[in-house]
């Protein structure tokens, strides 16, 4: 699809046609939206549905929290709107990796979606695949890759790997996923080993103890062959299996030639907020970097996400794609972050409440409503084309 016709088909005033409709509807239908407008309201209403066990998993931060809460703080970056530049047909199409995406906006991995609704990653699957947003898999999903893969169809699907220190079952993986259809290998790099979380441990509870999210470890023939007894015949066992091989802490740069000799996938390297680890996982053969703080579930206290992006973006952004997640709650801080560097950036929480709230449908509405966010803050600041947000969209409070 051209970005001509995609304009034609998505970009237009999406975001008054949202709105207007609204507005419509609560003028002349005497309708309001039953689904909350603000992301406070949304959490609200998604904790009202959710267990202590979702919250405990879903909410929240590594220690004190102080890089969760940092990770929200775009307000250093201050959009300046630029005047009559003729913005009634706006585009919102990009390209990544070498695929047309028809937003600038990615669903990021997340674990265990059955803690959320009992569909799980099914109902994101579906909602991505409704609205037209690609969807990124985790490696800790509780729905296996290949069932994901049928519930997205055609919509763009990247796999999130998490290395097993179990080389037959990180290879059985990443065939799977190539099998399966997946477009793209995102390789987490922030976890070499589990992050100090006082909301799970006050609680003492972690879901992969009772079987929640290992589905694509419990389905996996390598996995599989490595147990005395399938888990349908010794669950605990199984589970004991999967947490002796999650994750590999011994692993260097050096190793990503494993990854890049098991598949011909695009290689997306997750965690980055160092240039020079940024640099490195060019070096290693990387065909883009994301930028995240894992939505500050893994060190308390780190620099935040949209602190690292402008030096990251500035050292590799003319060599590979620049992707970005933690933090972003509304379309305002898509855009800033656009500006900054990424070439399209992952949502997290916001979509994760959605999905507690009332699940597909919950997702789809979290999808329209920052989707029509990023195309009014496009329009406002003068832009008519995602592609052309750049540096020069926002200003360094900081600098002034």
């Amino acid at each position: 699809m051209s970005k001509q016709d995609s304009a034609d088909v998505h970009g237009e005033q999406f975001g008054v046609k949202h709105i207007r409709r609204v507005y419509r509807e609560g003028m002349f239908e005497d309708k309001t939206p039953d689904f909350p407008v603000s992301f406070s309201d949304l959490r609200e209403e998604a904790f009202e549905e959710m267990s202590w066990k979702a919250k405990a998993y879903v909410h929240g931060g590594a220690g004190t929290e102080e890089t969760f809460e940092r990770n929200k703080d775009f307000s250093r970056w201050r959009i300046i709107p630029r005047m009559l530049r003729g913005v009634a047909d706006r585009d919102l199409s990009t390209t990544v990796l070498g695929n047309e995406h028809s937003y600038p906006l990615m669903i990021t991995p997340l674990g265990v979606q059955s803690l959320l609704h009992d569909d799980g990653e099914i109902a994101t699957a579906r909602a991505c695949a409704e609205m037209d947003v690609p969807f990124v898999l985790s490696s800790l999903s509780s729905a296996t890759m290949e069932d994901v893969a049928e519930a997205l169809g055609d919509t763009p699907k990247w796999f999130q790997y998490y290395w097993a220190s179990d080389r037959d079952v990180a290879t059985s993986f990443l065939d799977r996923a190539e099998t399966a259809g997946y477009d793209a290998i995102v390789v987490t790099v922030d976890a070499p080993t589990l992050g100090w979380r006082d909301r799970l441990l006050e609680k003492g509870y972690y879901p992969f103890l009772e079987g929640e999210g290992i589905g694509n470890y419990f389905s996996d023939p390598a996995f599989r062959d490595s147990l005395a007894r399938p888990p349908e015949e010794d669950p605990e066992a199984a589970v004991d299996r999967f947490l002796s091989i999650f994750g590999d802490a011994s692993l260097t740069w050096d190793d990503l030639a494993f990854v890049r000799e098991q598949t011909d996938l695009p290689i997306i390297i997750k965690g980055v907020l160092h240039p020079d680890d940024a640099r490195r996982a060019v070096e290693a053969g990387a065909d883009a970097v994301q930028v995240s703080t894992h939505g500050g579930r893994q060190v308390d206290g780190s620099i935040a996400a949209i602190e690292a992006l402008p030096e990251i973006a500035e050292a590799v952004g003319d060599e590979t794609t620049v992707l970005f997640d933690s933090g972003i709650r509304r379309g305002a801080q898509a855009f800033k972050a656009l500006a900054l560097g990424a070439d399209t950036v992952l949502l997290g929480r916001p979509f994760a409440y959605g999905l507690a709230h009332s699940g597909q449908e919950g997702v789809e509405q979290v999808l329209e409503n920052t989707l029509s966010q990023i195309d009014l803050t496009m329009g406002l600041a003068g832009i008519d084309d995602v592609d052309d947000i750049d540096r020069s969209a926002v200003r360094d409070e900081a600098s002034l």
